[in-house]
């Protein structure tokens, strides 16, 4: 295991007389708090910070889930037994117009949002990057499990060493003039090394359970729709069987493309998935899971975190968070737009989620996931 004083990735301290400055963003859980230790350890002058996104009406204590009132209260208990200053920095307004308004119109329009990339590119990163220069910081640090490597062109971000953890697919959107000054100090540990050395410096974040789910979503995803969007019964149609009516669904929004469960069907002795939702036609399209796999895609709101030249037309490409990269041709549209086709069919490709594209471990970008092509049975976008 690499030691908390020599990261190979990061920047080295080697020689410096004037302890650089970085600013952490804790979230109260085990990996920021770890984050910052190792970081003082390692000779930097640390600073820690939480983004404020709860409104006023959220009593303190009522939840504890990241970015929560709670959260903050352990965050800042870390930061004293760190002997570092802590800020609580507001970021309510610009997290409500960029997470939290687009969030149910996009399911309302039949499209599974991914809201983590937005928050990561315009406020965790982008905003707090620019935070941490206001506060003289030459670098803004994260618990995310991303390396971070000096490469012959400039900084790369690479997937962290722990399979199960590796945040890299919620990067991909980063302003690439923001890389320099991103450190990940975890990006060479696993969870549980990182837990251990949570609990070696005793400190009560050690043990806390992980957060999972969005911050802003204080129970389930389907509980929040339906407060906050209109019920439209519609047909389920089973695309198998010449689009014959086999069910009825609330609201498309309540569907997501691969889902199997509560499906609304009247009667059904063979699995189920979505293949579709059509918002216009208020129809959930379903049928079997070997027809909800396609070929390729294509993307646009494409982001490269390498130079132009350093684009590759074999990538691996991965469109669900938990499934591993597979490998793909890519090819670069007009507008800026790419098409990415598989060498195996990959399941449940859904619009508005994100496709990221790597070069081995290495970070390339990615793109909003706009049409599937090469359906089975002909079923494409």
């Amino acid at each position: 295991m690499t030691t908390a004083t020599q990261p190979t990735t990061e920047p080295s301290l080697a020689g410096q007389t004037v302890q650089p400055k970085v600013l952490v963003a804790m979230s109260g859980g085990v990996d920021s708090s770890v984050a910052a230790s190792l970081l003082i350890e390692q000779g930097f002058d640390v600073v820690g910070s939480m983004l404020r996104f709860w409104p006023d009406d959220r009593e303190a204590g009522a939840f504890d889930v990241c970015c929560s009132p709670q959260a903050a209260y352990d965050a800042r208990r870390i930061a004293d037994r760190l002997e570092t200053p802590f800020y609580l920095l507001d970021a309510r307004a610009k997290f409500e117009e960029i997470v939290i308004d687009p969030f149910v119109p996009t399911y309302e329009k039949g499209e599974t949002p991914n809201p983590c990339v937005w928050c990561n590119k315009h406020i965790k990163f982008g905003h707090l990057v620019q935070r941490a220069k206001a506060f003289g910081a030459e670098f803004l640090a994260t618990g995310h499990y991303v390396r971070r490597v000096d490469g012959p062109d400039g900084v790369e971000l690479h997937r962290g060493f722990d399979d199960g953890k590796d945040q890299t697919y919620f990067l991909w959107a980063l302003p690439r003039e923001v890389l320099p000054a991103l450190l990940f100090p975890l990006g060479e540990y696993r969870k549980d090394q990182v837990r251990t050395l949570a609990g070696e410096r005793g400190f009560s974040t050690a043990y806390k359970k992980s957060s999972s789910g969005l911050c802003f979503v204080t129970d389930t995803v389907e509980k929040h729709l339906r407060r906050e969007s209109d019920i439209r019964p519609g047909p389920v149609v089973d695309v198998s069987r010449d689009g014959a009516e086999v069910g009825r669904h609330d609201g498309v929004q309540f569907y997501t493309v691969g889902q199997k469960r509560k499906l609304g069907l009247f009667k059904s002795h063979e699995p189920r998935f979505v293949l579709d939702v059509d918002a216009a036609s208020n129809t959930v399209f379903v049928g079997p899971r070997e027809w909800c796999q396609w070929t390729g895609l294509e993307a646009d709101q494409v982001n490269w975190l390498c130079s132009d030249g350093a684009v590759p037309a074999r990538v691996e490409a991965q469109v669900r968070y938990r499934q591993r990269p597979e490998p793909a041709s890519l090819e670069r549209l007009d507008d800026g737009r790419i098409r990415v086709m598989f060498d195996d069919p990959q399941f449940a490709v859904t619009r508005g989620q994100s496709v990221v594209l790597y070069d081995g471990d290495r970070l390339l970008g990615g793109g909003i996931i706009r049409r599937r092509l090469g359906g089975s049975d002909g079923l494409q976008d």
